[in-house]
């Protein structure tokens, strides 16, 4: 479904990833993992069109996006969570949800969306006439999160959907993860919280100073002890895994 070959990109000069080589299944949940500067982030830009790729290519569903600009990349299917939730703060859940639904293609029901949306996220249905920059920052999360899933995208970029949030938020967090797993889309997520990140995704990627350094299937990283002191800290990626 996506593939990334060769690619170097970042921000003006300044090159954040070298030579990412990465092919995601349709289904799959792959989980992009590194310290923070490793170059998460970045990849994902690269996908939505927020970063610019210098050299390599990246294919969408056999499309070439680098032919395609940033703007139109959601009508494809792909829709990017980005770090620091970018809610609309003076409008409220409904109306956030409203505009991601902007990209929705028109056999598709808005109504079906917004129910797939507080089915993950209950208390979005609770919060749905409130202003969402009164919300907690963990549903605020959920709103992103839900405002992305409007547009019924086929892959998802959810990037450091952790950062900042309560233990009990993160669990809810990670559990609507799986769920978008369980019912089928595709999803790229960057996260620093080794061990929940691959508790809901089929494959890690390991990601250090722009390059991509591992790829396995979530029980082989955990397992692989190499990885995890030279990479993560053995006792990080454990602990998650158990928490």
């Amino acid at each position: 479904m996506l593939s990334l070959d060769h690619v170097s990109a970042g921000y003006g000069d300044v090159r954040a990833i070298s030579d990412v080589t990465l092919h995601v299944e349709a289904g799959e949940t792959v989980a992009l993992l590194g310290a923070n500067g490793a170059g998460k982030s970045t990849i994902l830009r690269a996908i939505s069109g927020l970063a610019k790729v210098a050299s390599g290519s990246i294919r969408f569903e056999g499309s070439d996006l680098g032919a395609i600009a940033p703007s139109r990349r959601a009508f494809l299917g792909i829709a990017h969570v980005p770090e620091g939730r970018r809610v609309f703060r003076e409008l409220t859940v409904t109306e956030n949800l409203d505009l991601g639904a902007t990209a929705l293609k028109p056999q598709f029901s808005k109504a079906e969306q917004q129910d797939l949306v507080f089915s993950l996220f209950p208390r979005l249905r609770e919060r749905r006439s409130q202003l969402a920059g009164t919300l907690s920052g963990g549903e605020q999360q959920m709103l992103a999160i839900g405002r992305a899933l409007m547009m019924k995208p086929r892959l998802v970029l959810l990037d450091e959907p952790s950062l900042g949030l309560a233990p009990l938020v993160l669990k809810q967090i990670f559990q609507a993860v799986e769920k978008l797993r369980e019912v089928g889309l595709t999803v790229v997520l960057s996260e620093q919280r080794i061990g929940e990140a691959l508790s809901c995704c089929n494959r890690g990627v390991v990601i250090a100073q722009g390059k991509t350094i591992f790829s396995g299937s979530s029980a082989e990283l955990l397992k692989d002890e190499t990885i995890n002191r030279a990479y993560f800290g053995s006792r990080q990626a454990t602990e998650g895994a158990h928490s």
